[in-house]
């Protein structure tokens, strides 16, 4: 009997090798590896979700009459030695993993691998299509990307004759109605959740965060129900605020899909199908289609093409060489004044989640501007996010957030003062910091450090087109030397877990 081992994002019964397993023909092994869970420290909602997803697919599984064999075992390596000693299977089949360490893994084992098919786009997809190509730009991308699967297109040509809404998908937080946004979908925790727990407990694992709440789905039929409440209630709203933050709340209109999508309970054509159809129907304005689409189709198989396309030496890139440490208010281990910080790691101490422009503008921009080390932010966001992968933090923070790999994936840093969050938030009312200030003790700290930056670095943007108006501005102050003198205050003082 042949063995099929399934991974711990590998979580769809339809999907890959799995969707080929038979009773009598194939048995399955499912793996919890303790050196995976003691490795690092895991937020607790992450943790717990990969395991009460193996343990909901295993039990789908054995209803079906299919033979699985679940063990705890010391490593990944360990219970397939286990296995294989027990049961001694003709060949193991697994679909191939996420990541670079994962295929190295499997190879090591003499694991036959297939295709990863959770993706619209293969592992080599892009880097064959980025051949020849000076720039490898998300908008050509996502235009191929729609144009080969028909996406929102008439023909050749996009709906409405326009490629792109994001010039009305920037809008401000909404002055009213402010507590409007739908509540997510939400399950009762049950005695698989509360036995993922206690043996979480029992093994000694390391968490972080607040305890599972129920938001986050651990199973195929709770992953598409979420997806009938984003595509009926949220989809149709999504759009003009998609960059908005608000202290009211945590999820606004976003889908919460990426941990379901990472996991592989959904596939990604079934949510893109979706959209299509929700827009074909006139039941969902064009703007919030696109946006929503662009972030599926184009951004999320952007960084899955370049992850692979890039290698494994594209973690350690940091051009800018950044080196300070994770700051305290990170870790939980100090407090922070700066209510936009503040405000966000609270959600993601109760959710294990923030969208993505409270990682990029807030998380990533103050990491960026104050010089911490991109590999180290890197880990913590993959062991901070529900939907954390290697695939997912490399690229888009080495790259995107941090601007580590010199250039490569984005054409300018991704870096602003107080005054963006002030537009697009409500974090600066009741801040203890002053946005509109570069000096003094009472200055926003991404005031000052954004144009500390800039004349930092000024020899290396000062010939980037799409920075170099910034620089310049940076050069001409009057009070430079102070706001220098001021952000190097401003550092320590966020090492030191006194900002």
């Amino acid at each position: 009997m042949d063995t099929v081992w399934v991974l711990g994002d590998q979580l769809n019964r339809r999907s890959g090798v799995l969707a080929q397993a038979r009773p009598g023909i194939h048995r399955v092994l499912v793996v919890e590896s303790l050196a995976k869970l003691r490795g690092r420290r895991w937020h607790v909602q992450r943790a717990h979700l990969v395991l009460t997803g193996l343990r909901r697919l295993t039990a789908e599984l054995r209803a079906e009459g299919v033979e699985v064999d679940h063990r705890v075992a010391p490593s990944l390596a360990a219970g397939l030695a286990a296995h294989r000693s027990e049961f001694g299977p003709a060949r193991v089949v697994a679909m191939e993993p996420a990541s670079w360490d994962g295929r190295h893994l499997l190879e090591r084992l003499d694991v036959e691998m297939m295709p990863n098919e959770q993706f619209l786009t293969s592992t080599t997809d892009l880097g064959e299509w980025a051949q020849g190509r000076k720039q490898v730009k998300l908008e050509d991308f996502y235009r191929w990307q729609r144009r080969r699967f028909g996406y929102l297109m008439d023909g050749d040509e996009p709906v409405t004759g326009r490629w792109n809404y994001d010039t009305e998908n920037r809008e401000r937080p909404p002055k009213d109605g402010r507590n409007h946004w739908p509540e997510p979908v939400r399950d009762t925790l049950d005695d698989i959740d509360h036995g993922v727990l206690d043996d979480l407990s029992h093994w000694g694992v390391n968490t972080w965060g607040a305890a599972p709440q129920g938001w986050w789905p651990s199973s195929r039929p709770r992953a598409l129900a979420r997806l009938d409440h984003f595509v009926e209630h949220l989809l149709p709203r999504f759009g003009p605020h998609e960059d908005a933050m608000l202290t009211s709340s945590w999820h606004l209109a976003h889908s919460l899909l990426s941990p379901a999508l990472n996991l592989g309970m959904v596939h990604p054509r079934e949510v893109c199908d979706r959209v299509e159809a929700a827009y074909r129907e006139g039941r969902v304005p064009i703007a919030s289609a696109e946006g929503f689409l662009r972030q599926v189709l184009g951004w999320r198989e952007y960084v899955w093409g370049l992850y692979w396309w890039w290698g494994p030496s594209y973690r350690d890139q940091n051009a800018l060489g950044a080196t300070d440490p994770l700051p305290p208010s990170f870790t939980g281990a100090a407090p922070t004044r700066m209510r936009c910080v503040a405000t966000t790691l609270a959600d993601l101490e109760q959710h294990g989640w923030a969208h993505h422009i409270q990682r990029l503008m807030v998380l990533g921009n103050l990491s960026l501007l104050a010089g911490v080390e991109p590999q180290r932010l890197t880990d913590w966001m993959w062991e901070r996010f529900v939907d954390g992968a290697e695939w997912v933090m490399v690229p888009n923070v080495i790259g995107m957030s941090q601007h580590a790999d010199g250039g490569r994936m984005a054409t300018k840093p991704y870096v602003s003062g107080g005054a963006y969050i002030d537009k697009m938030s409500d974090y600066c009312r009741g801040c203890h910091y002053d946005r509109t200030a570069r000096t003094g003790e009472r200055a926003c700290p991404f005031t000052t450090l954004y144009w500390d930056f800039l004349a930092r670095h000024a020899d290396r943007f000062a010939r980037n087109p799409r920075i170099v108006t910034q620089v310049r501005a940076a050069q001409k102050l009057g009070d430079l030397e102070a706001v220098r003198a001021r952000a190097v205050e401003v550092r320590a003082a966020l090492q030191a877990g006194t900002l």
